[in-house]
């Protein structure tokens, strides 16, 4: 989809559904089904479920996958009943008023996957488009506005099958943010795959440590090792009071400097265009090991230098009084919210069991808190200042328990003033953000979907209030870099993703060679 020229409006969504199998039920209605279900079929929805259903942050997720062969219709059909479809929360529906003042719960129901499956009709679109991938961006935009089926489990999948530059054919899944966080239905969707070259195993993901920095130099030993453990956790103390002071302030009355990137009020309802680019995941390693840091400081250097040289352009596009072209300024606030599972998300090993029916103990459910990421918005001379600076903020805010403490703190908002309080904190810290940024680790070879080969893998989110979310999803050797904006506020969301792309290869080049 590289290189395609953005439409101004997504196209309206034309569906066309395959029927259902001859002799197929379908899906019983919510009420129906809460009225006849056991006891133990239901589950409570979680404070952060619910806070998914309120207004203004009714996210969900996508997860755009390129296919390498045409896609099988019947076969992912077979594929969904035999793993996705037996998961609880995809075989749910959430029931959050009823009569009697009952708790919103999760009620299971009997899901017909050919009412989940959506082929679009977009022969028209095809001739009228200068190419088939603007063809798949417009209709993933027209979808961000798209409301879901509340009397069936909050999920879909979309196929698009037609060639693009870069793939064979399109699928692509929404699921509503209240089933689970984003890492979590990630790792779901890839333990419903399997390698390409061994179709019974599934794919290998890198193990990640969340172990604090600081918690690694406690292992020095001999007599220092107590006074070790004193500076350590006199370190995390301090990060997580200049953190929570930080949560409390935006939450309450800081806001981000407006920009080009700042979204207006009602954000949030807006269609949102989704754009990717895939860039090497090699020159992202070379990066990291000549700096000593990790993949995720990288991205957060690349991410500063790349939004750095998109803002002083837009800056420059301006003319002051006296008939200059405006300059990027050198105070400029811009923070990032970045949702934190607090708790480890199950692997796709226990995920494949679940689905299996042979694992119960399988925790699952949204478990996040907030952490408050500035960016350093600054023309350095030197591209790896953007490294450094990224190392230096990234590293204090691993040796913090801030994102424990807003899970805490909401969790208290919500049971002491209840969930439209929660929302309403949750709103306004984003609000007053400009951005959300993630990054996620994704199999090191290459996997199928349902015995056809992903080609790529672009997964975002919509449905907050802000104009941009950046997102980094690594694949194979490969590292997809995914913006969703609002284009009426950044009409040029592939000139952002050039400046990324620019910025990682500046960087590259600044790397200083061994003598």
């Amino acid at each position: 989809m590289d290189g395609a020229t953005p439409r101004k409006r997504p196209l309206p969504i034309r569906i066309g559904r395959r029927s259902a199998a001859s002799g197929a039920a379908e899906e019983e209605t919510v009420v129906g089904r809460a009225r006849a279900v056991d006891e133990e079929e239901e589950e409570p929805l979680s404070p952060a479920a619910q806070l998914f259903h309120q207004p203004g942050f009714d996210c969900c997720i996508v997860a755009i996958m390129g296919l390498g062969k045409p896609a099988d219709v019947d076969v992912i059909r077979s594929g969904l009943e035999a793993t996705l479809v037996r998961h609880p929360r995809f075989s749910s529906v959430p029931v959050l008023e009823e009569s009697g003042g009952a708790e919103p719960r999760w009620v299971r129901t009997k899901v017909v996957v050919e009412n989940h499956i959506v082929i679009p009709d977009l022969e028209d679109q095809r001739r009228a488009a200068a190419s088939p991938d603007q063809v798949v961006e417009d209709y993933v935009a027209s979808l961000t506005s798209a409301p879901m089926d509340r009397s069936r489990p909050l999920w879909d999948l979309h196929v698009l099958n037609f060639p693009t530059s870069d793939a064979a054919a399109v699928a692509v899944l929404r699921v509503h943010h209240s089933l689970g966080d984003g890492t979590s239905l990630m790792s779901l969707l890839l333990a419903c795959t399997r390698k390409a070259s061994d179709p019974h195993s599934l794919p290998t993901i890198p193990h990640q440590s969340r172990r604090p920095l600081a918690s690694r130099k406690l292992h020095a030993g001999g007599a220092f090792t107590l006074l070790l453990w004193l500076w350590a956790f006199l370190i995390l103390a301090w990060n997580t009071l200049l953190d929570v002071l930080r949560f409390t302030a935006t939450s309450a009355f800081s806001k981000d400097t407006p920009t080009p990137l700042t979204g207006p009020k009602g954000v949030e309802y807006h269609p949102k265009r989704i754009v990717h680019r895939t860039v090497s995941l090699d020159d992202i390693k070379d990066v990291k090991k000549a700096m000593h840091c990790t993949v995720n400081d990288v991205l957060v250097g690349v991410t500063s230098a790349g939004l750095s040289r998109y803002l002083s352009r837009r800056y420059g596009q301006n003319v002051d009084e006296h008939g200059k072209k405006t300059q990027l300024p050198s105070n400029i606030r811009l923070q990032s919210t970045l949702l934190v599972n607090i708790r480890p998300s199950p692997g796709v090993h226990a995920l494949a069991e679940l689905m299996e029916g042979r694992h119960s103990g399988t925790k699952w459910g949204n478990y996040i808190g907030y952490i408050i990421l500035p960016f350093s918005i600054f023309k350095y001379k030197d591209p790896m200042d953007y490294i450094r600076k990224a190392k230096e903020i990234a590293g204090r805010k691993k040796n913090s328990l801030e994102a424990i403490f807003t899970y805490k703190s909401g969790e208290l908002i919500v049971k002491c003033l209840g969930i439209k309080a929660g929302a309403a904190l949750c709103h306004r810290v984003l609000s007053n953000t400009t951005l959300s940024f993630s990054n996620m680790i994704g199999p090191v070879e290459e996997v199928a979907f349902y015995d056809h080969p992903i080609v790529y893998l672009a997964p975002s989110v919509y449905g907050h209030p802000q104009a941009l979310t950046v997102h980094f999803q690594s694949y194979m050797n490969m590292m997809k870099m995914v913006v969703t904006v609002d284009d009426k506020v950044i009409p040029d969301a592939r000139q952002l993703l050039d400046d990324f792309a620019e910025s990682l290869k500046l960087i590259k080049e600044a790397i200083p060679t061994k003598p």
